[in-house]
């Protein structure tokens, strides 16, 4: 396939898995700013007659966006076959409805500036809510893969007798898709949000899991106070301290010292984003989908 791969500085492994997984190149990106905060972008290596692959993950997304494009845009300009973008964790999908008036739908706007820049999107567990899929915001193809499945095998070999929590309605689908996979029950609790930092949550019977490992799961870890607060309960319940298992490790400025005050026994994240609680790999799973993309939608020479 001999892919050329770009790599945002700190995505070095997912550069390696995508090169391994396309039997491709990594190529020399130059990012810096100017004094006056201006973006400078350099595609060292030539991009001329070659499928390129941007490894760029788009936790805050302010800081990249505009080097994002700017490479995309200069590989076309020098010759580049296609342009497609690996982005483990995948910015501005929370706000898919105008909730008061004169509000964006970031979404929408998000994916219809990406969508110009780019040919094709891999992404991991997106959070889709309002949206069905990624073709709802994007009119390129887009492909969301799922950790569930190595989220699975990880619970499966590290926690015995595991009860899968998830904390809110939205997790349901997906702590019940990792629970089948683990092969342990789940349960999944009621959220009230009356603000940012602000949540109720309320547990349902629980006596016939007591004993068991309660493992919260969610796909984005970001103030973690829905975490928290359902770590909280878990404890007046009777259960031991829980596991914290999130796809996406944003981590807000207190969110770790919120989870360690609601006494979770561990905090356990996939690599989508580089971390220190990262213990699962997803990159290998990002990588295959982007090759299968690339093979799907090169053009033809």
């Amino acid at each position: 396939m001999n892919a050329l791969i770009y790599a945002w500085p700190g995505r070095e492994a997912l550069a390696a898995a995508l090169a391994d997984a396309m039997s491709g190149d990594v190529g020399s990106l130059e990012l810096r700013r100017f004094p006056d905060g201006e973006s400078y972008v350099r595609l060292v290596t030539a991009p001329a007659g070659r499928d390129v692959v941007l490894g760029c993950g788009l936790e805050h997304p302010d800081e990249k966006c505009t080097s994002l494009y700017f490479a995309a845009i200069t590989a076309r300009e020098l010759g580049a076959r296609s342009v497609g973008l690996v982005a483990p964790y995948l910015a501005y999908m929370r706000q898919d409805a105008r909730f008061h008036d004169g509000e964006a739908i970031a979404s929408r706007a998000f994916g219809h500036w990406l969508s110009s820049a780019v040919d094709w999107l891999v992404t991991l567990d997106p959070h889709l809510h309002r949206h069905a899929s990624l073709d709802e915001v994007y009119s390129i193809p887009a492909r969301a893969v799922s950790a569930a499945g190595s989220i699975a095998r990880w619970i499966a070999a590290n926690v015995p007798d595991a009860l899968i929590v998830g904390p809110d309605a939205e997790s349901a689908q997906w702590a019940g898709s990792v629970a089948m996979s683990a092969g342990c029950p789940h349960v999944v609790l009621e959220k009230t949000r009356r603000g940012d930092r602000d949540v109720e949550i309320r547990l349902p019977s629980l006596a016939q899991w007591r004993g068991r490992k309660a493992v919260l799961i969610d796909d984005i870890i970001s103030t973690a106070h829905t975490m928290a607060t359902a770590a909280l309960r878990l404890r007046e319940a009777g259960f031991a301290a829980p596991l914290c298992v999130g796809v996406h490790a944003l981590f807000g400025a207190d969110a770790l010292a919120a989870l360690r005050s609601a006494g979770v026994a561990r905090i356990v994240t996939c690599n989508s984003i580089p971390h220190a609680t990262n213990s699962i790999d997803v990159l290998g799973i990002v990588a295959t989908a982007a090759r299968e993309m690339l093979a799907s939608h090169r053009p033809s020479s």
